[in-house]
């Protein structure tokens, strides 16, 4: 039997999945308690708040079916080798869970353990200088060495230097997407998109098969700032994209900082104005950075200490698993196995696989692998 906090974070998925309905309206849904409710009509959900066509579109899509989706879009997360959280997933960062409207869902494809990680964004312009390469590519690898996650959105110029710089150190990095998790934008960052889903971690909150349009970047831009405990602005005009997430972070109370640059570039000018207007605080590297966030070396090492602790535990000794996990854990044994593969021989639809892989990995009886493979410990 699905347990209700399963069928939970399943209403919450199939809200989110339906085009025209936004956070306020499943916040709505979640407040009722709607979940519990096995079968409803368009006046349940004018009830709640919804507008019409928000109920009407709800209506046509999931009333004749429980909450428990056997159909795309699930398939289609689960065939992107990606994995959906809400807040009432564990592995859904707790960070997030700090400003005033967390993401309901947020689709994730590769290492999710960076989400737990204390991390830096990097944001600036799609055309940096010469000298914004090269500070965005040596304050990522400093951050990345350092054990600090970079966070940036995958664009072309700052945030793909900064990508590439920290992707191999042991912070890693999160390329936040503001198209759906299978698709890779701008075109030319394919390459970089498949190495951050292997060797580092993509996040997005837009469902798949949603086209892209201009709205989804600054929602982008929110989540990058909601991840990290800071943003660096390196290079950017005063309205760039980059200026908009580091409102966003300073709406959000996190710290923002500012690499200063010559006062004859235009590319500078966002940076600058920051810096002279008293939001950021200026800095040349990462130790600027520790001395303004004095708490995040111990932070980096009780992560540290976490991860070793929990590397060293008896992989037998965590929580107890259901008869559906055992069968997983049986297929996974015998040999290393992707989630198409894990539908097929245990025939358990897509949403709900997906659910119980992301508990097993979390209970440490299984792992995802680079290559978006799964194995038994």
């Amino acid at each position: 039997m699905v347990q209700i906090q399963d069928i939970r974070r399943q209403m919450v998925i199939a809200f989110h999945e339906i085009p025209g309905i936004g956070w306020h309206a499943i916040q709505k849904a979640v407040q009722h308690q709607f979940w519990n409710k096995r079968s409803w009509s368009i006046e349940d959900l004018l009830a709640i708040g919804l507008h019409r066509g928000q109920a009407k579109a709800a209506a046509e899509r999931y009333a004749e079916r429980p909450w428990i989706l056997t159909e795309d879009p699930s398939e289609a997360v689960a065939k992107a080798n990606a994995v959906a959280l809400t807040p009432y997933d564990v592995a859904y960062p707790k960070i997030l869970r700090e400003i005033a409207q967390p993401p309901w869902v947020l689709y994730a494809r590769g290492r999710l353990e960076l989400l737990q990680r204390p991390a830096i964004a990097i944001v600036g312009t799609r055309v940096p200088t010469a000298y914004g390469r090269q500070s965005a590519t040596t304050l990522a690898k400093e951050l990345s060495h350092a054990g600090l996650t970079v966070v940036s959105g995958l664009a072309r110029g700052v945030d793909s230097k900064a990508h590439e710089a920290a992707l191999n150190g042991p912070g890693g990095t999160i390329a936040v997407l503001p198209t759906p998790i299978d698709k890779c934008y701008p075109p030319e960052n394919l390459s970089l998109f498949h190495k951050i889903a292997e060797q580092g971690l993509l996040v997005s909150e837009t469902p798949i098969g949603t086209p892209l349009h201009p709205g989804q970047f600054p929602q982008r831009n929110r989540i990058i700032a909601a991840l990290t405990v800071g943003t660096v602005v390196v290079e950017g005009a005063t309205r760039s994209g980059s200026l908009i997430t580091a409102q966003h972070a300073s709406d959000m109370s996190r710290e923002l900082f500012a690499i200063p640059g010559p006062i004859s570039s235009p590319k500078s000018e966002g940076p600058n104005e920051l810096i002279k207007r008293g939001e950021a605080k200026l800095i040349t590297g990462l130790g600027d950075i520790i001395d303004e966030l004095d708490w995040l070396p111990a932070a980096i090492s009780a992560f540290k200490t976490a991860e070793k602790t929990n590397l060293s535990k008896p992989v037998d000794s965590g929580s107890p698993v259901s008869a559906e996990e055992s069968k997983l854990i049986a297929y996974l044994r015998d040999q290393p196995l992707s989630i198409n593969e894990l539908h097929e021989l245990s025939a358990i639809p897509f949403g709900h696989l997906n659910a119980l892989l992301l508990n097993l990995c979390i209970k440490r009886k299984i792992e995802l692998q680079p290559g978006s493979i799964y194995i038994a410990l």
